[in-house]
């Protein structure tokens, strides 16, 4: 596609939304990049991939300094994670060539719709240790929580679950160019006890490594457009500061219902088109 000045214009409005919904959320934006590329500017599945990585790094590098300070990243779990996750994106990016545009939309839905029902099934879960001294063990951690003023301890369970989800939230990362965070976000919060700040910071850590494992093969393909990424970026870029500072004041039920209903919208919509 040729450079256009109107296109590169929307283009940073909608990573700048993207930004500031990923940076709250911690799922890097790709979850609505992707759609409004593939459905709003008509571009090929594979291109609206190749495009939405690359802004997913840019999110992760916002969210990763902006949240540093605060102990929300859990270093040693997303180190852990990120060996399955990494060995997914590989392969998710070479399976992606192979697939047709619906397969892919029909894929995105459904998986957008499966992380939205683990979210509500234990949207009243806090996956916090009553006693502030209590020992976090080897995975767990510890962080202070703007909302309630005081420190969190949490300890991480379910670690087997949460490598086959880190593993398959590679995949999809890579395929769909989500990020994995729509996945992983869920999968800790709500099988592994880590609380949903934590969940997202750590997220947006760990998907940052994956999105650039991915992009390099989509880039090298010919399939990411450098003006429309550049674009895109810049948007996030605006976009992912601003999120971060209504993440502080912002109570963790009322993000856990923005990303169910964010998840089931965006499911409707590439499940509509996907078999229209």
């Amino acid at each position: 596609m040729e450079f256009s000045v109107a296109v590169a214009l929307v283009l940073f409005a909608a990573g700048a939304v993207a930004g500031v919904m990923g940076a709250l959320l911690g799922v890097g934006g790709g979850i609505f990049m992707v759609p409004f590329l593939s459905l709003g500017l008509h571009l090929p599945m594979q291109t609206a991939v190749g495009i939405s990585l690359t802004t997913v790094i840019a999110t992760s590098s916002v969210v990763s300094a902006g949240t540093a300070g605060r102990r929300l990243i859990n270093v040693r779990l997303g180190m852990v994670l990120e060996i399955a996750t990494t060995a997914g994106a590989v392969l998710g990016a070479w399976v992606a060539a192979m697939l047709v545009e619906r397969t892919l939309r029909a894929l995105f839905g459904l998986v957008a719709a499966a992380s939205g029902v683990a979210m509500l099934r234990r949207v009243n879960r806090r996956n916090v240790i009553a006693d502030p001294g209590a020992e976090p063990g080897t995975l767990g951690g510890r962080f202070e929580d703007g909302e309630s003023g005081g420190e969190v301890v949490y300890r991480v369970r379910q670690l087997p679950v949460g490598l086959a989800v880190s593993f398959a939230a590679g995949s999809v990362s890579t395929l769909l160019g989500l990020g994995g965070g729509i996945l992983k976000v869920p999968a800790l919060t709500a099988w592994c006890g880590v609380p949903l700040r934590a969940s997202a910071a750590t997220s947006a850590f760990m998907i940052g490594v994956t999105a650039t494992a991915g992009a390099v093969i989509y880039f090298a393909r010919g399939d990411v457009v450098p003006w429309m990424a550049a674009a895109s970026v810049l948007g996030v870029l605006t976009g992912s500061q601003s999120g971060l500072r209504i993440g502080e004041r912002a109570r963790a039920l009322d993000l856990k219902l923005l990303m169910a209903a964010v998840l089931f919208l965006v499911s409707f919509l590439m499940l509509a088109r996907a078999f229209t």
